[in-house]
């Protein structure tokens, strides 16, 4: 296939190392033989999303897979947990938790195997067979790929793991495959477009009446699809600077600025407050859609337009439900009470995206409140039934009506990443040996074996009482900085290590 004529060659395609990797050999590591090296949760007050934690953690290890000699794999990769395929958009969120277990198995190498699969024109699929060698899709399918969160998927992990060899590694395929979207899947105005297995958000009803939603880009300009190429041109932008290579980005330095542009002047309603798909009359689609909250995570919400827009979420008849947040406005026809799948369900990369979102502009006591009332529904649908699921419902603590089982996958979101990073607070940087701890729990909690990089922090924050100021038990295996933030806002940096 890759000897097609037809195709534009991309060059930095023959810089992707990983279509000549070989194969893992690798034994895979178990979770009764791990845990003792993988992060430690403490939640005196909360046992049950300890016991959620564990429990995630051990499905996600029954989840790994190694490479076979028939198949077209090539490292050890944690599977989706869905249909024996590796899904684009799955793998990437895996990893946002995963990385807190990287000491224990590299759930960042999982995308090799989505790089190995490049074509020499950029493209990647984004649904590769395990075992059978090949596509799921021709690659001008207009479901064949997305949503492009790979870019951020590795910034996420460097953050942590600080692997500056990765990066230089994953940089040219992750280029060439932005390269590709912006040739095959744009419009003449350069505007992208995307579809409902394409967006990753299967049967949200988007697009004009007579469309389908799930199969069909709709003739429109989709927003999310728009603010994933401009955070994919920030990122490798960032990442270019790093790794000396800046000349590589000059163009992306001019799409990022046009895509922020066109989203705020096309795709924004100033009545509502709120950015839209635009359809191929000329009018906005007026669906709410969690899409619409990749505008936090970039950064391009102007300050005089971001209370109003984040003030949807605090909107009870929109998306302040009693499980936050449904991927769907709740005063939208077709809201689903049960979820309906991405009619008003809960899934845990789109909440995950929010949180982020509302953190990079500040709302770091929102993104708490959202991602402890997650965490607490997620939690007690596990203390009732035993496990963790693909989606959740939004007006009680229940699975979504179309919800797999042992999805970890990335259910694992909520009670590894979330409660460590919006409900304890802690966040960390490998590259900076520095970690940020937003303390507002009042049990004993924290989290002992907190990874930096090859090294590990224990972070425990004694009982106290709300806005007391205790003395925290920090001791790491490498020099770092923790600075804990009170209520208050006053800030007390220790040095360990």
């Amino acid at each position: 296939m890759d000897d097609d004529p037809a195709y534009c060659y991309d060059p930095l395609v023959k810089e992707n190392t990983f279509i000549t990797k070989e194969k893992d050999t690798e034994p895979l590591p178990t979770y009764e033989g791990s845990r003792d090296e993988l992060p430690e949760l403490v939640w005196d007050d909360n046992p049950d999303g300890v016991k959620c934690y564990n429990k995630a953690w051990e499905i996600a290890f029954s989840n790994l897979h190694s490479p076979t000699p028939e198949d077209s794999m090539v490292s050890n990769f944690i599977d989706t947990a869905f249909n024996g395929c590796l899904f684009m958009w799955d793998s990437s969120f895996i990893t946002m938790f995963g990385k807190y277990g990287s000491r224990v198995f590299n759930f960042q190498k999982t995308l090799d195997n989505l790089y190995a699969r490049q074509h020499m024109d950029g493209f990647i699929c984004r649904e590769i067979h395990e075992n059978v060698k090949g596509d799921q899709f021709h690659r001008f399918d207009p479901v064949s790929t997305g949503p492009n969160v790979l870019p951020w998927a590795e910034w996420e992990s460097f953050m942590i793991t600080g692997d500056m060899d990765r990066l230089q590694k994953v940089f040219p395929p992750l280029l060439a495959y932005h390269h590709w979207l912006k040739l095959y899947r744009t419009w003449p105005d350069g505007t992208y477009w995307s579809s409902g297995w394409g967006c990753g958000m299967d049967n949200q009803p988007r697009q004009k009446p007579g469309y389908h939603h799930g199969f069909h880009h709709g003739n429109m300009v989709w927003v999310d699809a728009c603010i994933q190429q401009l955070l994919s041109c920030h990122i490798l932008i960032e990442m270019a600077k790093l790794i000396g290579r800046e000349k590589d980005v000059e163009a992306l330095k001019e799409e990022e600025v046009f895509l922020a542009k066109t989203v705020n002047e096309k795709l924004w309603d100033e009545d509502t407050a709120f950015y839209y798909d635009l359809w191929n009359d000329g009018r906005l689609n007026m669906v709410k859609s969690v899409a619409a909250y990749w505008a936090l995570v970039a950064g391009i919400v102007p300050e005089d337009r971001l209370e109003r827009f984040v003030a949807h979420l605090e909107n009870e008849k929109e998306f302040k439900r009693p499980h936050r947040v449904p991927t769907l406005s709740a005063d939208n026809p077709n809201y689903d009470p049960d979820g309906g799948y991405w009619k008003g369900s809960i899934w845990a990369p789109t909440n995950y995206m929010i949180l982020k979102g509302l953190e990079r502009y500040g709302y770091h006591d929102l993104a708490r409140e959202i991602g402890k009332c997650h965490v607490d529904n997620v939690v007690e649908v596990f203390r009732q039934t035993g496990t963790l699921w693909e989606n959740y419902g939004p007006e009680k603590a229940a699975k979504g009506n179309m919800a797999k089982a042992d999805f970890v996958g990335w259910t694992g979101l909520p009670p590894i990443a979330v409660a460590i990073e919006q409900v304890f607070g802690i966040h960390g940087s490998a590259k900076d040996r520095r970690i940020t701890w937003r303390i507002r729990e009042t049990g004993r909690h924290g989290v002992k074996r907190y990874p930096m990089g090859e090294d590990y922090v224990d972070l425990i924050c004694p009982a106290r009482k709300v806005g007391e100021k205790v003395e925290v038990e920090i001791s790491a295996t490498c020099p770092v900085t923790v600075d804990v933030i009170w209520e208050d806002g006053s800030v007390q940096t220790v040095h360990a290590g």
